[in-house]
């Protein structure tokens, strides 16, 4: 069989070293799985878990005796309300249980008076206990002294899902880098590949080049297949720049290459390259926003988050995503960035071992 390939690209280290990772990625069907199809696993459930919902029953347990009895027939004009009557202490069973989110007591003497028993901490005990108020109040002939209006207002943007996918993107970039690259690496001065890599006409720069262009490659085709379906399946829109987008993923697949890089230049076993790898991941999977905002987090360690090398680009991704933003107003994030890619993979250049 003639082989047409141009002679410079036949022997060209860095081509060759690219195109042996990428036949390889290709002969792994669990890597395929990993890199394609998981992501899309997690958007499907993540999308519909946390789905636009109408708001749930407020589950009120009305306490017998007094006003009980009419109270509980004032609320059932509204489906919003599932009003039942018990003793108080089936009552207080209940709350403490979960199973109602809302006591109320209707008073009758010396006059009406209504008494809301319900746990603060809880989210829907506390707006039962509003809604419900609300309610009576109105019902009892209480009127606004300032007219209101309201309009519902539920687009593509504001969901649970569009603030998800750029997280969503962010994490598959650094995972991609991280064990893509890393373990690759390690799994390779295992199986005494990297001597003998060693001893073929070729530099350190491109081999390590070749693991991140090959990585990048797949990353391409991961990040445009997760977008073009969260669109189809959920509506999920880019409101700034597809190109801007495009270079933020481009920097992030190199930043989180070098890292992996220089996690695995000195590894010995899979033990140890999983051991590092993990203390590197759990701190950007919690802290750096990729299913809640880093907001929730004390004022105190807010500035360290920021600077985890996932951070800012899930930052970026949802200014350009969410919010339309350009790329020049993203200066700082993008520095981040570079800065966290090149100085990964210059210490990866300077300590990697091959044995």
């Amino acid at each position: 069989m003639t082989d047409t390939t141009p002679e410079p690209a036949r022997f060209n280290p860095l081509v060759n070293l690219t195109l042996a990772r990428v036949r390889e990625f290709l002969r792994e069907p669990e890597a395929v799985f990993w890199v394609y199809a998981f992501p899309l696993v997690m958007v499907v459930t993540l999308g519909v878990a946390f789905r636009s919902r109408p708001l749930e029953v407020c589950r009120i347990a009305v306490a017998r005796g007094g006003l009980a009895e009419s109270a509980c027939a004032v609320l059932d004009r509204d489906s919003r309300f599932d009003a039942r009557i018990w003793s108080e202490d089936e009552c207080r069973r209940r709350l403490r249980s979960g199973q109602v989110d809302l006591i109320l007591f209707a008073h009758s003497d010396p006059a009406p008076r209504y008494e809301y028993h319900f746990d603060p901490t809880r989210a829907e005990s506390a707006l039962a206990r509003n809604t419900v108020d609300d309610f009576l109040q109105r019902a009892a002939g209480r009127k606004d002294v300032v007219e209101t209006g309201e309009r519902a207002a539920s687009e593509p943007g504001g969901r649970y899902i569009d603030f998800l996918v750029p997280g969503l993107l962010g994490m598959g970039l650094m995972g991609g880098g991280l064990w893509g690259v890393g373990y690759a690496v390690v799994d390779m001065r295992i199986r005494k590949l990297l001597k003998r890599y060693l001893a073929t006409p070729m530099k350190r720069s491109h081999f390590m080049a070749a693991l991140m262009i090959s990585r990048l490659l797949f990353t391409v085709s991961e990040v445009l297949l997760l977008l073009i379906f969260a669109r189809i399946a959920f509506g999920v829109v880019c409101h700034g720049s597809h190109l801007a987008v495009g270079v933020l993923i481009l920097l992030g697949s190199l930043e989180f290459s070098g890292i992996g890089l220089l996690v695995a230049s000195r590894a010995q076993t899979i033990e140890t390259v999983s051991g590092l790898m993990n203390a590197v991941l759990l701190p950007m999977w919690i802290g750096s926003g990729i299913f809640f905002t880093t907001e929730r987090f004390p004022e105190a360690v807010q500035p360290l988050l920021g600077l985890l090398p996932l951070t800012p680009l899930i930052h970026a991704l949802r200014g350009i995503m969410l919010e339309g933003a350009s790329i020049l107003a993203l200066g700082a994030d993008l520095a981040l960035i570079v800065a966290w890619g090149m100085v990964s993979f210059f210490l990866a250049l300077r300590w990697f071992r091959w044995s």
